[in-house]
């Protein structure tokens, strides 16, 4: 199936997802957070797929909403483009495959709001991340205050909204807002690399512990500790391997 603004390709466990409208700098149009989506809604329910990798087309990760949104509807609960964005972002925590964001330029606002709900975020070295918001008198609708304060804490996070000047790629490594920054002549290559060891691992486990590291973050450390400990879901697809490994030691 074709939709408007997004590529995607699967390569065996894989998900490729491409935010291609170049020309906009992937700027979040109604169709396309439509259409990714629906897109994660099939892969969260795709139990051979492994790992989801978001890119943007072009230079750019994505620009943030389209600003055009705000002349014809009002972004917020009951429309759909942010009820969308609420699901997708919803998707991203809660799905049982690791969903990775690989910004291989610049990421703003409605995007970096998006962007902190993945598992994973691998940065080229002179990708920018901000917070635009301020800039354009816009109040975030998808949980930014509460999520950026978690990844670079609260006076780091203030100076980003209240400043609106982005950071580096590399400086959000040092941070905690990004994972890794590479040249960005090498994050491809270093993403690639990333997926296929992640597929090479238990996709229950993972997703056991997905959903462990989701519900602490949630509830807080008391409550995820005893939640882990009562946590008993059934893992099978390494029960071979676990066999070979006990067999030899």
């Amino acid at each position: 199936m074709e939709y408007q603004h997004l590529l995607h390709q699967r390569e065996g466990a894989v998900l490729r997802i491409t935010l291609n409208r170049p020309e906009k700098r992937n700027a979040l149009s109604e169709p396309m957070l439509s259409g990714l989506r629906t897109l994660l809604t099939e892969a969260a329910a795709d139990t051979s797929l492994r790992v989801v990798i978001v890119n943007g087309a072009g230079t750019a990760w994505s620009a943030g909403v389209d600003l055009e949104l705000f002349q014809h509807i009002k972004v917020e609960p009951g429309f759909q483009a942010y009820d969308d964005g609420v699901e997708i972002i919803r998707l991203l925590e809660t799905m049982p495959q690791v969903s990775i964001a690989m910004l291989n330029g610049p990421c703003f606002t409605g995007a970096l709001e998006l962007m902190l709900a993945f598992d994973l975020v691998w940065a080229a070295a002179d990708a920018r991340i901000g917070d635009t918001h301020a800039k354009w008198g816009i109040p975030p609708k998808w949980g930014m205050t509460q999520r950026l304060q978690q990844r670079v804490g609260l006076r780091k996070a203030k100076e980003m909204s209240f400043t609106a000047i982005p950071v580096s790629g590399e400086e959000a490594e040092r941070l905690g807002l990004v994972n890794k920054a590479v040249p960005p002549e090498n994050l491809e290559k270093a993403v690639e690399e990333l997926a296929a060891q992640i597929a090479s691992n238990s996709a229950q486990g993972i997703a056991a512990m997905k959903h462990l590291y989701h519900y602490g973050s949630l509830k807080g450390l008391e409550a995820g500790i005893a939640y882990e400990q009562h946590y008993t879901p059934e893992l099978t697809d390494k029960t071979d391997t676990l066999k070979h490994f006990r067999k030899n030691i």
